[in-house]
């Protein structure tokens, strides 16, 4: 009964921890060997890419599939810090907002 109650506290800290945010785009053509995006590039079966939108993306028989690679500050001194995101990165930092060299704790982040 034990293992059972580990189990399941342990599968519902990793549901809470990988809330990441994914789509699927369906492909139109099942039989193809291509991937077509939603601005209209294709991308080979099996490939791997990322967006200028910090996602990484698949292409399969099924369709494309994204998810975002940014992580988001969500528990820190708002008051006293500020977010910056760095599209070139795809992540955020925290910072001081009176001082933006000295850099502000942050206990939780969410993809």
């Amino acid at each position: 009964m034990n293992a059972i109650l580990v189990s399941l506290v342990v599968l519902a800290t990793l549901v809470t921890l990988c809330n990441t945010q994914c789509f699927i785009i369906p492909n139109q053509n099942s039989g193809s060997n291509e991937c077509k995006d939603l601005d209209g590039i294709t991308h080979p079966l099996d490939s791997q890419w990322k967006t200028e939108n910090c996602e990484e993306c698949s292409c399969s028989q099924n369709g494309i599939n994204c998810c975002s690679l940014i992580a988001v500050p969500v528990d820190y001194d708002t008051e006293k810090c500020k977010k910056v995101f760095n599209k070139e990165t795809c992540s955020y930092t925290v910072v001081e907002r009176d001082n933006p060299e000295n850099p502000c704790a942050v206990s939780q982040w969410v993809l």
